[in-house]
């Protein structure tokens, strides 16, 4: 990586569409557990739509304070019973004694997950600090150490390009990062950013801090662009200006802007493929068609034999 000026994103847009042809990445994809039978249907639609292009796993999160445990469990479940998927599931230090995260942790290994997100979490609260739970896990760090004493689980966990909102100082963000690393995670997926430039000079910085695990970029594509401005404020997201100008005037307009996030996200991955990211995560919030569209841009094909489903029901 060499020690180039970084470009301005508030006043650059992205660079031209790259057209040079890159190997199919290695795909993951996020989903949320469902809150009602309607989104179960949605998500379980989504799940199939996506599982032909042959992803290296499928996480399912967790809600604040742990709310959706137990959806979290029921549908990385059925993704392990019904689909050949590789599924991961969020587990967080929020809500629980060690020894009820423990037991999530062996409940999930004896139903065959493997592969585990292990993340701090956020509060139950938005506004209200982070307070480790009394006899619970205090940090991502923590709890890495505890799944590795159950099991030999698949680790992943968070990085935030764009340093985590409630650390010290980036430095200190990265010893983290470093710090959950060395305790046995094996990958990081990013917090999703808009500027390419911004993963890059945090590349350039994780490697020099010695980790040499897979940082994978999180990309979210955008298709309500107020949703993500609220979420990116409390994220520590930067939003670009150009992005702002690209969705300007398409408030009561979804259809164009699902084309307009489809593209953006689509030339994001490109202008990363171009400088040898093979490795992408997908926040898809349970829709596949941006998801399979981008893909799609990016070379991943359904195996042979294999076309996209439209789901079924549960």
């Amino acid at each position: 990586m060499t020690d180039t000026p970084s470009i301005t994103a508030a006043q650059t847009p992205p660079l031209p569409f790259v057209l040079t042809r890159h190997p199919a990445p290695k795909l993951s994809f996020e989903f949320f557990p469902p809150h009602t039978e309607a989104m179960a249907v949605k998500l379980w639609d989504a799940v199939l739509r996506l599982a032909p292009l042959q992803p290296r796993f499928v996480s399912v999160t967790y809600g604040a304070g742990g709310s959706t445990r137990a959806r979290t469990h029921e549908t990385v479940t059925r993704v392990r019973r019904e689909t050949d998927l590789e599924p991961a599931a969020h587990l967080t230090c929020i809500g629980a004694t060690r020894e009820e995260v423990d037991g999530v942790a062996r409940r999930y290994w004896e139903s065959g997950i493997r592969h585990i997100v292990a993340l701090r979490g956020d509060a139950p609260e938005a506004a209200a600090p982070y307070v480790p739970h009394p006899g619970g896990y205090p940090y991502a760090v923590d709890l890495v150490r505890g799944l590795k004493r159950i099991a030999d689980f698949e680790i992943s966990v968070a990085a935030y390009p764009e340093t985590h909102p409630e650390a010290k100082s980036a430095d200190a963000d990265l010893d983290h990062l470093k710090q959950k690393i060395d305790a046995g995670a094996v990958r990081a997926i990013t917090q999703y950013f808009f500027d390419v430039d911004v993963y890059f000079r945090f590349l350039d910085r994780v490697r020099a801090a010695g980790i040499t695990v897979p940082i994978v970029p999180g990309i979210m594509p955008v298709s309500n662009f107020a949703q993500i401005v609220r979420f990116s404020a409390t994220c520590g997201t930067t939003v670009p200006a150009w992005l702002c100008d690209l969705f300007e005037g398409l408030d009561d307009d979804p259809e164009t802007r699902k084309l307009v996030g489809a593209t953006v996200a689509a030339e994001q991955c490109r202008l990363l493929q171009a400088q040898g990211i093979d490795e992408f995560h997908f926040y898809t919030l349970n829709r596949a068609d941006l998801a399979y569209a981008i893909s799609h841009v990016l070379g991943a094909r359904p195996s042979k034999g294999e076309t996209p489903k439209e789901g079924n029901r549960p």
